[in-house]
C-alpha cells in the first residue's frame, strides 16, 4: 500500500518548486518557485504577499509596516475579501476570510513548469451566520499570476448573497507618473465624495490626490502604465463586474498604523470583484468563480 502524504509533506518533497516555511510573525507560508520567478502565499487569509518575475521589480506592493498577526489582516499583496466588502457595522472591514487561516488542500505542478496551490476556508463561528457554503482559492504561478476564488452555496433551500474581491496592491515606481487605462465611460461611486455617482471621462486615470472609486458593471481588462519602472501591468478578469481603484494619499496614509506615511507614492490598488450593486446571489447548489490574471510587460 502506498504511503499517504499530507499536502504539506508533498510540498516539502518538491525542492525548488514549493517550500513550506515560517513567514513573518512566525505565520506559516508557502513559497513557490518557477523558472519565471517566485511567489509567496501565507495561510493567514490565503494571502498572496509577493510575486516577482526574474529581472523585474516586484509586481505586488507589501507595506513595510504590515502587522503579521493572526488577529490582523496583512497590508499589501492580494487580500481575499469575502463575504462583504467595506465596513459592516459591528463586524469590521472587508469580511472575515482575510483573517482566517485557510487549509492547504493540494498543490499541482504542471508539465509546462507552472504550479497551482489550492486552499479552502475552514468552518468558523462567523460563517455560521450564513447559509452553508464552501470557499476555495486557487493560485497558479508561472509567467503570470492567476487567482481563482470559488464560492459554492451548499444549502439545500437558501440563497446566498455576498460580495467578493481580490484587493490587489500593485508596486509602482512613482504614483505621480502612472496611468490606469480601461475604465473610460464606466459609472462609479466616488467614496471620497460621499459615494457620489459619477462616470469616468478620462482615457487614462492619473492620481494626484486620494482616490477611492468603485467602478460598476465593468468586466473589461485594466492596465497600469508605469513610466518610472518602464512596464505595463495587465489585470484580466472573469466573472467580475466591479473594479475598485484606490490610493490613500497623504492624510489617509498617515492615519493607518500598518502603512508607512510615504508608501502611497509606491502603490496603487486595482481590485477585481463583485461589490455593492454587483453583489452575487447564489441559488442553492450554485457556484461562482472569480478569476483574475496578472501579467506584465516592458513599456
Amino acid at each position: 500500500m502506498a504511503d499517504s502524504k499530507s499536502p504539506l509533506e508533498d510540498a516539502a518533497s518538491a525542492p525548488g518548486r514549493v517550500g513550506f516555511l515560517d513567514g513573518r510573525g512566525e505565520l506559516p507560508m508557502i513559497e513557490v518557485t518557477t523558472e519565471w520567478g517566485t511567489a509567496g502565499i501565507y495561510l493567514h487569509g490565503a494571502h498572496v504577499t509577493h510575486f516577482t518575475k526574474k529581472n523585474e521589480p516586484p509586481l505586488l506592493f507589501l507595506s513595510q509596516c504590515s502587522r503579521f498577526s493572526e488577529k490582523e489582516p496583512i497590508r499589501g499583496g492580494v487580500p481575499v475579501i469575502f463575504p462583504w466588502f467595506g465596513p459592516r457595522e459591528g463586524m469590521g472591514q472587508h469580511g472575515f476570510a482575510r483573517l482566517k487561516e485557510w487549509n492547504l488542500k493540494e498543490f499541482l505542478p504542471s508539465m509546462d513548469g507552472s504550479v497551482s496551490v489550492k486552499f479552502c476556508l475552514p468552518d468558523s463561528p462567523e460563517a455560521s451566520a450564513y447559509p452553508a457554503f464552501g470557499a476555495d482559492f486557487i493560485v497558479t504561478v508561472n509567467e503570470d499570476l492567476t487567482m481563482t476564488l470559488i464560492i459554492t452555496n451548499k444549502s439545500r433551500d437558501e440563497s446566498f448573497t455576498f460580495e467578493n474581491c481580490l484587493h490587489t496592491y500593485f508596486e509602482v515606481g512613482d504614483i505621480n507618473t502612472i496611468a490606469v487605462h480601461g475604465l473610460k465611460g464606466v459609472k462609479y461611486l466616488d467614496k471620497v465624495a460621499n459615494f457620489a455617482k459619477k462616470a469616468e471621462t478620462d482615457d487614462a486615470i492619473r492620481i494626484s490626490s486620494e482616490v477611492d472609486r468603485v467602478y460598476l458593471d465593468t468586466t473589461g481588462t485594466v492596465e497600469i502604465h508605469d513610466a518610472r519602472l518602464g512596464r505595463v501591468i495587465r489585470v484580466e478578469k472573469e466573472n467580475s463586474a466591479s473594479t475598485v481603484v484606490w490610493n490613500p494619499w497623504i492624510a489617509k496614509a498617515q492615519q493607518m498604523p500598518d502603512f508607512g506615511n510615504d508608501e502611497y507614492q509606491k502603490m496603487v490598488c486595482v481590485e477585481s470583484g463583485n461589490v455593492n450593486a454587483n453583489k452575487i446571489v447564489l441559488a442553492p447548489g450554485q457556484s461562482s468563480r472569480l478569476k483574475v490574471k496578472l501579467s506584465s510587460r516592458s513599456s
